[in-house]
């Protein structure tokens, strides 16, 4: 009896350690859901879309991407971009999410040189870019692809990142899409 006596208050004094020794675990940020992508190019007197959605993730049906039209040279656009998570009801904004974690998240655009120029529009807390706002100046007549990529945790003072170069970035990828696009 006093053995097992002496072996309940043993077992209550390492329950009681370990529920003391053990910090409550801060709540993680999960990664963003994002199920569709929507740029908006804004200038030349129209306004052209670049959209993916993705509703089943990375279930058995692809992607769909649409572009509503072509963009003209030698113009400049004002860009938007907008992440939704459409497996919600209401659809979440995920958008509203990397905004308000700015100085965690930047968009990268690349393609090829003769597509145009890109800047940002819009910046985090410590005045680095995140890129939901952005200016596009196109170039001459041609066609190519424009990757837009959303990445967590850039190294934003990395050499170059902060002007848009996605080589130092590191981080983690959150979206990239690639859409076709014609400049005539």
């Amino acid at each position: 009896m006093k053995n097992l006596r002496i072996l309940a208050i043993a077992t209550a004094i390492v329950i009681s350690l370990n529920a003391c020794s053990k910090e409550d675990p801060k709540p993680e940020n999960e990664q963003e859901v994002i199920t569709t992508v929507t740029t908006t190019l804004t200038g030349g007197g129209e306004i052209i879309t670049l959209q993916l959605r993705d509703l089943d993730g990375f279930g058995p049906n692809a992607p769909v991407v649409a572009v509503s039209g072509n963009l003209k040279a030698a113009t400049n656009y004002m860009g938007t971009v907008r992440f939704l998570n459409e497996t919600t009801n209401p659809v979440g904004n995920t958008t509203a999410q990397i905004l308000t974690e700015g100085a965690d998240h930047q968009l990268f655009f690349e393609a090829p040189n003769a597509v145009g120029v890109f800047g940002y529009a819009d910046q985090d807390a410590n005045g680095k870019p995140i890129g939901l706002q952005f200016t596009l100046t196109t170039a001459a007549a041609t066609t190519g692809n424009l990757i837009v990529t959303l990445k967590h945790l850039p190294n934003k003072a990395a050499v170059g990142v902060s002007g848009g170069d996605i080589t130092n970035a590191g981080g983690a990828t959150d979206a990239s899409v690639s859409y076709p696009i014609v400049i005539q």
